[in-house]
C-alpha cells in the first residue's frame, strides 16, 4: 500500500495531506510506504505502478464546512475535479487522476480523501477544525490498512 500526502505545509490548511500522511506513517504496519508530495500531476503519476493500492490525502475547496472530508474511489466514481482546483499546484491530484485514466497509468486501487480547507494563506499550522479532520481521516486510513 502507498499513502501519499499532498499539499504545502507553508499554506495553512493546504498542509492537511502531509500532516495526515505523517500521522499514518507513525502507526502504519511494515510494508506501507508513505510519501509527501507537492501534488504536481506528473510527479504523482510517477509515484505509483499498476499493482499498487494507493491512498491520496489532499486539501480541497468544495464549498463544504472547513474540516469536512470526502472519501472518493477515483476508479469507480466520476472524480470531482472542481473540488480540487484551489491548490497551489496548477496540475494536481485531479489532473493526475484524469491523465492517468487517459494514459492507462492508474494503480490497482486509488482512494482520495479530500479535506475541506479553511485558511490557505501564507503561514504554518492547520486550523483547529482541519487538524481534527486530519486525525479522523488518519484513523480511517489506518482502519482500512488493518482490515
Amino acid at each position: 500500500m502507498l499513502i501519499i500526502g499532498v499539499g504545502n505545509i507553508f499554506r495553512r490548511d493546504d498542509g492537511a495531506g502531509p500532516s495526515c500522511a505523517s500521522m499514518v506513517k507513525l502507526k502504519a504496519p511494515a510494508g506501507v510506504k508513505v510519501l509527501i508530495r507537492s501534488g504536481e500531476a506528473a510527479d504523482l503519476l510517477e509515484c505509483w505502478g499498476p499493482d499498487d493500492d494507493v491512498v491520496i490525502i489532499d486539501a480541497m475547496k468544495a464549498g463544504l464546512t472547513p474540516g469536512s472530508f470526502k472519501r472518493i474511489d477515483a476508479l469507480q466514481a466520476k472524480f470531482p475535479v472542481e473540488d480540487f482546483k484551489f491548490s497551489s499546484h496548477s496540475f494536481g491530484v485531479a489532473e493526475a487522476v484524469e491523465i492517468g485514466k487517459v494514459l492507462s497509468r492508474l494503480p490497482k486501487s486509488l482512494i482520495v480523501y479530500g479535506i475541506e480547507a479553511g485558511e490557505t494563506g501564507d503561514g504554518e499550522g492547520l486550523t483547529p477544525v482541519v487538524s481534527l479532520a486530519v486525525a479522523e481521516v488518519a484513523n480511517r486510513i489506518l482502519a482500512e490498512i488493518n482490515k
